[in-house]
């Protein structure tokens, strides 16, 4: 009997630490905006919930990985962990440095943050505060699992109602030719590249987050003639090997209403969905 509860004893840690396998050879997308104590939106969380949600991803054994396995899992088709989170940001406001940065590195987890990189130029003076470039340095020196990618220069923002990075503008009657709409479309993006890859150099700046998740074929194909080799959508879904890097999906976790418990939900809802597309496409 002695031996049976050593036994027990030695393997007992084993079997009690056994994490459950959601998804396999796949990535879910987490996405946010805003994290504040007091201000309230449909995008924007107390510092409190954030920390609760992640540990509780933690603890469910969802593993964490940064934008450059991403990246190896999708171009060079490189392993990555069981039930794969990646976390992402909207927009580079300050509240990233001042509450979910310190969050991210006392639980030791990976983020990338997408950038208006228009906000560098007067980080106080846009509607919610901005990183600033001081911030984004600091970042970088301490933490190279925090990095920081493309969300538009000047792009971010709606003409006539409709998003500028994907529609024609209108000026003084006159509507942009197809050469006129690529070229401020890619000279934004090389602008906001350029900002990015200033303050990381040893970094690809080759990701991009399409402004209210709005693109088409023409967005993605300038895009991708200035370098941009992965691209994010506002669509929810699970990301595989199979996914289009240009039109990949993330989960909306940065609502109040998303509660710790949620988040696994809803990366199971994505995953039926997923499951069952994949199936249709195969029957």
């Amino acid at each position: 009997m002695l031996v049976i509860s050593i036994v027990i004893l030695n393997f007992f840690p084993i079997f009690a630490s056994a994490k459950d396998v959601f998804y396999s050879n796949e990535v879910a997308v987490l996405v946010y905006h805003h994290i504040d104590e007091q201000e309230q939106s449909s995008v924007t969380i107390s510092p409190a919930l954030f920390e609760r949600q992640l540990v509780s991803l933690q603890r469910k054994g969802f593993e964490f990985i940064t934008l450059d396995q991403f990246k190896d899992f999708k171009r060079k088709g490189k392993p990555i962990p069981n039930n794969a989170l990646l976390v992402t940001f909207d927009d580079g406001y300050e509240s990233f440095y001042t509450y979910a940065y310190p969050i991210l590195r006392k639980l030791g987890i990976p983020a990338v943050n997408f950038v208006i990189t228009k906000g560098l130029e007067d980080p106080k003076g846009t509607k919610l505060a901005s990183l600033s470039r001081e911030e984004i340095s600091e970042m970088r020196r301490n933490d190279k699992n925090i990095e920081f990618q493309a969300h538009s220069d000047e792009l971010h923002a709606m003409k006539d109602g409709k998003p500028m990075l994907s529609n024609k503008l209108t000026l003084n009657g006159q509507v942009e030719s197809d050469a006129e709409f690529k070229t401020r479309i890619q000279r934004d993006t090389k602008n906001c590249i350029a900002k990015l890859k200033a303050l990381q150099p040893a970094k690809d700046v080759d990701a991009y987050a399409y402004p209210f998740g709005s693109y088409d074929d023409t967005t993605i194909k300038s895009l991708q003639e200035v370098g941009i080799q992965y691209a994010f959508t506002t669509k929810a879904g699970i990301v595989s090997a199979l996914t289009d890097p240009m039109q990949i999906p993330r989960i909306n976790a940065g609502s109040p209403y998303v509660r710790p418990h949620s988040i696994n939900n809803l990366i199971k809802q994505s995953m039926r969905e997923h499951l069952q597309k994949k199936n249709n496409n195969n029957a």
